[in-house]
């Protein structure tokens, strides 16, 4: 374990990986991560699993079987994807087991097709949560519109979630609502709140990215001073918010009875720009009690040469106000640009879910035997 990441996690954050492959696990690498890179919980969405699936190592085999029983691809996509999950849970059980539930997490998104209907999103997740059968499994529903209620009821049901794709203050509001909401009907069911959990997954880099362009369109001195900043100055204000929310006395009446906090947690911390340091959605979004999940370049850039300087994000709200309302100064919409960032985010979701579709479709038909071919 190195001295950045130690410091990272002695200041509250829990480091988890944004990638996952049977590869890695099997190799022994996963569990070398949690041994010395402290890493303790893992997230994976379609893309994850289309480069991991498309690379093919360690899957021909599970491929093969389920060629022969020539199953749907969307099936053979489930079966692929949660014998994943569940090995990654089983690899993290202890420290799930050491933490109380509050770390070893591995995600698992439901098909991003459905990003935008609540009822299929519900059946989904309460599938993805049979088929992986870990009591360390969360499941991921985008922060639409759509999928708001559907994290109410998912958590109602007592199945533990991660919410994706949020990009907007005003939504992560609605989230945490939704999480609440899931919890007092988890109550009135007599569930048992302490097992519950969440955690909210705000994007960061692509703020950054779409803002970015556009102040360097505007060409101006006093715009491109603005560059790299509305990321960070996002985040910050959506703990502020979290602050807000799980002080209040709704929440203090639910804490009473076992319930736990839904986590911010940092998403897209890879740095797009390589003008800014790679490590600076690391090093400038340390607070207690939250998560970061990075890639594995960015958690060996970490590794390497971060600088933990302790909470970056309390006492940090006035500026970012200032450097989010200095974007309307300049006739950039905040609002806008966070429905963007979300349209764009579910369609990426579907591209490559659709990819890997297409993949697992292509070696069902490879590894098919030739009767099976015949009878089709």
């Amino acid at each position: 374990m190195t001295e950045a990441l130690k410091r990272l996690s002695e200041e509250g954050v829990a480091i988890w990986l944004d990638d996952l492959s049977r590869s890695r696990i099997t190799s022994g690498d996963l569990g070398e991560l949690i041994d010395q890179q402290h890493v303790v919980g893992v997230t994976t969405n379609p893309a994850i699993f289309q480069k991991a699936i498309s690379a093919g190592e360690g899957y021909e085999q599970q491929v093969a079987d389920l060629a022969v029983r020539r199953v749907s691809v969307e099936e053979a996509l489930r079966m692929i994807t949660t014998a994943d999950v569940r090995d990654a849970c089983d690899v993290l059980r202890p420290v799930f087991d050491a933490t109380d539930g509050r770390d070893g997490r591995v995600s698992i998104e439901v098909d991003p097709r459905l990003a935008h209907a609540t009822a299929p999103t519900v059946a989904e997740a309460k599938q993805l949560a049979w088929l992986v059968d870990r009591p360390n499994t969360l499941i991921k529903i985008p922060a639409t519109e759509a999928g708001l209620p559907a994290i109410t009821e998912t958590i109602a049901l007592g199945i533990s979630v991660n919410v994706t794709l949020i990009f907007s203050l005003e939504r992560y509001r609605a989230v945490m609502d939704a999480y609440l909401t899931g919890l007092e009907r988890a109550r009135e069911k007599g569930l048992d709140l302490s097992t519950i959990h969440s955690v909210a997954s705000f994007f960061v880099s692509r703020v950054d990215t779409e803002i970015d362009k556009r102040l360097e369109a505007l060409g101006t001195e006093e715009a491109r001073a603005l560059r790299g900043k509305a990321a960070l100055a996002n985040a910050r204000l959506a703990f502020q918010a979290y602050e807000e929310v799980f002080s209040s006395p709704r929440w203090e009446e639910l804490s009473g009875e076992g319930a736990n906090v839904q986590r911010p947690l940092w998403a897209s911390t890879g740095v797009k720009d390589p003008a800014y340091p790679d490590t600076l959605y690391v090093t400038e979004l340390v607070a207690p009690g939250t998560v970061n999940t990075m890639p594995e370049a960015t958690l060996r850039a970490a590794e390497d040469h971060a600088e933990i300087t302790g909470d970056t994000i309390s006492g940090a709200y006035e500026q970012a106000r200032a450097d989010i309302d200095a974007l309307a100064e300049h006739g950039i919409s905040y609002d806008e640009v966070v429905k963007l960032l979300e349209v764009e985010g579910v369609e990426k979701f579907e591209s490559a879910w659709n990819d890997l579709l297409d993949s697992t479709r292509a070696e069902l038909e490879r590894l098919a035997p030739e009767e099976g071919r015949e009878n089709a």
